[in-house]
């Protein structure tokens, strides 16, 4: 299938992409998700702004003990060790389950995010996590708390000027515990259901669950969970309504099973 015309945008400097954008133009990172839309025409903009070269847009830094991950970078380059210390060990383990090492090598942390498919990895697992999203619009940064950043199935707190052009995540401790879960019918394919649950030494446990055609759930108290995966998973899942069986089945298996990798780890 063939998309239709549009106009190919590479602005010189952020200000030339919000001007774009402003003016209806959709950004476009890896084009994992926006180069099959507008193949069938589900997308059917004026124009794109690639914004690959810009700067910022990619790369990983550490400072004052945040990482700032930028929207642009491939999960290819964070499955490799982008991403330093205990959290890169977390994200590249999330990465490299990502599709296949072709998509990866094209898709960005910050188009996955921005996209908010609720069966994507990175929309699944950030919420977990004590970081925010950095939007910039006309009035420059602003920070959004990551479990709150995706607000309906390919939906976002992002204002219609704002643009994702990073992710900030508090460096994590040696002794950071993890587990993460998701079943896929085979290699490759979306999630059906996916848990994680984060432990940081002197925290109080946190994880999400998605995957499951709505926005993540956030779980800002994992403390029964990892205690008793068992009735936490339960628990968890008695105030969610609509799930069919199987769904719900493999929602709890997920959450046990993030529970267990992460308390076998305190173990090990």
């Amino acid at each position: 299938m063939k998309p239709a015309a549009f106009a190919y945008e590479r602005p010189a400097d952020w200000p030339a992409a919000l001007a774009l954008l402003a003016a209806g133009a959709r950004p476009v990172a890896g084009g994992q998700s926006i180069g099959p839309m507008l193949n069938l025409r589900v997308a059917q903009p004026d124009a794109v702004a690639d914004l690959r070269h810009l700067p910022g847009f990619a790369g990983v830094a550490v400072e004052g003990g945040l990482c700032r991950i930028g929207a642009g970078t491939t999960h290819a380059a964070i499955e490799d060790g982008a991403v330093p210390g205990r959290l890169g060990a977390v994200l590249a383990g999330v990465a490299r389950r990502i599709a296949y090492r072709a998509v990866r090598n094209r898709g960005t942390i910050g188009g996955s995010l921005a996209h908010a498919d609720p069966a994507a990895d990175w929309v699944a697992v950030l919420p977990a996590f004590p970081g925010h999203a950095v939007a910039l619009g006309p009035a420059g940064e602003r920070r959004i708390p990551l479990d709150g950043f995706v607000t309906g199935i390919f939906a976002t707190a992002l204002a219609p000027d704002e643009v994702l052009r990073a992710i900030e995540i508090p460096v994590l401790p040696e002794g950071t515990r993890w587990g993460h879960w998701k079943f896929c019918r085979k290699p490759g394919e979306f999630s059906k259901a996916t848990a994680c649950l984060l432990a940081i030494p002197g925290q109080t446990p946190r994880g999400a669950l998605a995957a499951l055609d709505e926005p993540p759930m956030p779980i800002p108290d994992a403390t029964a969970l990892l205690a008793d995966p068992e009735a936490g998973a339960d628990a968890l899942l008695a105030p969610i309504r609509g799930l069919d069986p199987w769904r719900r089945a493999l929602a709890r298996t997920a959450l046990r099973r993030a529970a267990r990798m992460a308390s076998r780890m305190a173990d090990a």
